[in-house]
């Protein structure tokens, strides 16, 4: 049996209108209750969710990107740099609270949304990326890691989730500067 094509898509996004802020909240609180990738434990509903993304969109060190399945937003991911004080870690950058809606996982949304935070990394001069993962989340484990991200250490009191203390894994992968130029941390780009 066939399976449909979706369409999904991949973007930075500078706004937000009311029907996609309410989607993304929806597809938030899915991935918070099925137990992964935002770093809540227990949904937050649609108001402190907005609040949240709204305020994401106002930060300039953040870049919010929008996972979207035929259309519609249903999961996120956000790029941290580094403040413009800490030169030392200018060439680095975060990627944090990244997920997928539990109802519209399995169609390649994961993996393309990592990728394109990793892009935008990239164009704007970042040579590593960094992440952490809660030992729990198998899943998004083995994505970054099937993406080359390097597992460099485990910390054993990582988080506490429903009264239990897990551990949670700490990745980076370098970057591949743009254009093809060869990767050298001791230089800036």
């Amino acid at each position: 049996m066939p399976t449909a094509q979706h369409a999904l898509q991949v973007e930075r996004a500078e706004t937000l209108d009311d029907a996609e802020l309410a989607d993304l909240c929806e597809a938030t609180d899915a991935a918070i209750i099925e137990g992964g990738g935002f770093g809540w434990v227990d949904p937050q509903g649609r108001e402190a969710l907005a609040r949240h993304f709204r305020g994401v969109l106002l930060v300039p060190a953040c870049e919010l990107f929008v996972a979207r399945l035929d259309g519609v937003p249903v999961g996120s991911a956000q790029l941290i740099r580094p403040p413009r004080n800490n030169e030392a870690q200018a060439f680095g950058a975060q990627l944090t609270h990244a997920y997928i809606a539990p109802y519209a996982r399995g169609h390649g949304l994961a993996r393309l949304l990592v990728q394109r935070v990793e892009e935008r990394a990239a164009a704007l001069g970042h040579r590593v990326l960094n992440l952490d993962v809660r030992e729990t989340q198998a899943t998004a484990i083995a994505l970054f890691e099937s993406l080359g991200y390097t597992r460099w250490g485990t910390h054993p009191a990582y988080a506490r989730v429903k009264g239990r203390t897990v551990a949670g894994h700490h990745y980076y992968k370098l970057l591949e500067p743009p254009h093809g130029r060869t990767l050298d941390l001791r230089r800036p780009a």
